[in-house]
């Protein structure tokens, strides 16, 4: 008995003793608000304090906890002042004495890589997305020790295009919060109403969804599509709205945070083409109770045809119709769906484990790294 306090004593010392400094993107505290907001409080929870790395201006504030300590990079945005900013940025991390770096994104992985090498730590990188072969993971081998990523497809393709990171590869899949009840028609008599955070990069991934919704409108049924999110062919998508006469039934809206809020309100949740990046807005839609209703490809993992999601073909229109007319004829079987993505979820991705097991991570890389120097 007193063998399993003492234990217990140096695991609680040893996690307190970690400092982790996380690097964020302005995609990670835009696309992973969210995920961003749990892992700080549950850091908090275990009585550690973290150092968030972001951009000036990327609105911490709602994601961040009072007892992280935010850094600001680059402390000034003006031409020629990349070094001097590095230089205000270590400074301010050896202020902060962290013993382990954590790159929430691949995009800081370089970045993350010189400072692990100037401030003599080890360090993890998450890796969200698959990895094209003529894009080059920055990684170090002496100083990285494990490559984090979310889902099996993107640790196959990681191991595929970089063999000799195969054995720093671990998945800890992202945690969120189920709800008790099923969103999607819960109330007769309302509008239905589907949501997509499909980006409007390419006007092309929205045609086939949009004739299909053209069509249900014209078969009589009454619903209304958000798309929440801009992109750089808005002004094209919005004139392709006009030209199907759809200016009436679909909705564009920015990306309002907290996006939850406009998936709470909504019954069918729509990805209309393959996603090569894990997508944060999923996981959290099949935690609100929102029937999914996607194609296949991209990192798909959380697509389980018949279980948490009804799957379409995404280059037909006429599937992406009757698949969504499936779930307005029949509403029990898309709460059927969004019930049984909300047990998956609850069995997969809970916060609690994400928690433990990124602290696992952390321990894990400084153990590895004092046993190489």
């Amino acid at each position: 008995m007193v063998k399993q306090r003492k234990d217990s004593a140096a695991k609680t010392k040893g996690r307190k003793s970690i400092r982790p400094a996380l690097i964020a993107s302005e995609r990670t505290m835009s696309e992973y608000s969210i995920n961003l907001h749990h892992l700080l409080v549950g850091l908090a929870d275990e009585s550690i304090q973290p150092a968030l790395v972001c951009r000036p201006g990327s609105n911490p504030a709602p994601v961040v906890p009072p007892r992280a300590e935010i850094i600001n990079h680059p402390a000034f945005e003006l031409p020629l002042m990349g070094r001097q900013n590095k230089k205000i940025l270590v400074e301010r991390l050896e202020k902060f004495g962290p013993t382990v770096l954590h790159c929430l994104c691949e995009s800081k992985a370089k970045l993350t890589r010189q400072l692990a090498r100037q401030l003599d730590l080890p360090y993890v990188v998450t890796v969200n997305s698959l990895q094209k072969g003529f894009r080059q993971l920055a990684v170090s081998a002496r100083r990285c020790a494990k490559i984090i990523v979310p889902a099996k497809s993107i640790a196959s393709n990681i191991a595929k295009v970089y063999p000799r990171l195969a054995g720093q590869i671990e998945q800890i899949n992202i945690g969120t919060f189920a709800t008790e009840t099923v969103r999607c028609f819960e109330k007769t008599g309302r509008q239905g109403c589907i949501v997509t955070t499909h980006r409007l990069e390419d006007v092309d991934d929205f045609e086939n969804l949009f004739n299909a919704v053209r069509h249900l409108a014209i078969d009589g049924y009454e619903f209304m599509l958000v798309t929440a999110g801009g992109g750089r062919e808005e002004s094209k998508v919005r004139r392709l709205l006009s030209t199907f006469g759809l200016l009436q039934t679909v909705i564009i809206v920015p990306r309002l945070k907290p996006l939850r809020s406009v998936i709470d309100a909504c019954d069918i949740f729509v990805q209309p083409t393959a996603n090569y990046v894990f997508d944060q807005t999923l996981l959290e839609a099949m935690s609100a109770g929102v029937a999914v209703a996607s194609c296949k490809g991209g990192v798909d993992d959380l697509i389980i045809e018949g279980q948490t999601a009804v799957v379409f073909d995404g280059g037909d229109e006429l599937s992406i119709y009757s698949t969504l007319q499936q779930l307005f004829d029949r509403p029990e079987l898309a709460q059927q769906i969004a019930r049984g993505a909300q047990d998956y979820v609850r069995k997969n991705h809970t916060v609690s484990k994400m928690v433990a097991d990124t602290l696992r991570s952390y321990l894990d890389a400084e153990r590895w790294y004092r046993s190489k120097t």
